[in-house]
């Protein structure tokens, strides 16, 4: 796909944007001014991220208060004051032997929690829907590799030089967004089923992108003459809209090239593919028609 193909990705865009479920789709996955923490947690995957993060947090504050005990202990035992005439030995065997021990073991420990989260992303299995996403200086571009869908997805104000004007305001109104999401939202956006497995290929066009979707626990380098994969499946019940980033720096305009995810239900799903086929070309009007007969 080129920047010529603009105009199919414009007719895509009032297919994905333009019906009702997903003007009413709430927003979930969003950045928000002041708070720390993680996004909601939409897939598996970044459940068992957060649950991982947790684990590590408790185990490193542990270590912490223990470093702290030791070296307040230190500090009070063998200052000058208690000590006039300092020790002359030189090292302490079992000493050495546990501090080299006691990491090991802890990042031992770490590990057998850590490499099954690890694995859990990087076995990739069969999807229900495959997306090919390929990063361009500065914009997206999507294939539905089953289904013959393609558009490319920018962002809403890329075009009047990433500034937010009254014309992108009414844009973002437009498309059922507020001022907030300005420099998040996209033209277009992927549309997915919750509770099917996605499987997005990831190339870049130019220079190396990334391809993030935080509240997913997903990313993954976008390198030019390269196919690699990510998977999620999005809990059923979380149906929304989800932003995310280029997070590879990839020149100029890297910071205006946002992902958009919309995850709605098969239904709504079945209904946005038949729309988009048929605003693409790809279906005859009468023939979806006649299928739905």
């Amino acid at each position: 796909m080129r920047l010529s193909t603009f105009l199919t990705g414009l007719a895509a865009s009032f297919a994905a944007t333009g019906t009702a479920f997903a003007q009413d789709l709430p927003i979930i996955g969003q950045p928000v001014d002041g708070k720390l923490g993680f996004q909601p947690q939409a897939t598996g995957i970044m459940q068992d991220v957060v649950w991982l993060d947790n684990f590590l947090l408790v185990i490193i504050t542990i270590i912490t208060l223990f470093v702290l005990g030791l070296l307040l202990f230190v500090i009070l035992r063998f200052n000058q004051k208690n000590n006039p005439e300092p020790q002359t030995f030189t090292h302490n065997t079992p000493i050495e032997v546990a501090w080299t021990v006691v990491p090991i073991v802890i990042l031992v420990f770490i590990g057998a929690f850590s490499l099954p989260v690890l694995f859990k992303e990087q076995i990739i299995p069969e999807g229900d829907v495959v997306i090919k996403a390929t990063g361009y200086q500065w914009y997206w571009g999507y294939e539905y590799v089953d289904e013959g869908v393609e558009f490319e997805s920018y962002m809403i104000g890329a075009a009047e030089g990433n500034m937010l004007t009254p014309d992108v305001s009414q844009q973002l109104a437009d498309a059922g967004y507020t001022d907030e999401q300005f420099l998040l939202a996209t033209d277009t956006s992927i549309v997915i089923p919750t509770g099917k497995v996605v499987v997005v290929q990831v190339t870049g066009a130019d220079v190396i992108h990334s391809w993030t979707i935080p509240a997913f626990g997903v990313k993954q380098d976008a390198v030019p003459g390269r196919l690699a994969e990510l998977w999620f499946e999005v809990d059923e019940g979380m149906e929304g809209i989800y932003f995310g980033q280029c997070s590879e720096l990839c020149g100029l305009s890297h910071a205006y090239m946002p992902i958009t995810v919309k995850a709605v239900t098969q239904a709504d799903y079945d209904a946005w593919l038949s729309e988009t086929k048929v605003a693409q070309g790809i279906v005859d009007d009468s023939v979806q028609v006649a299928s739905a007969d």
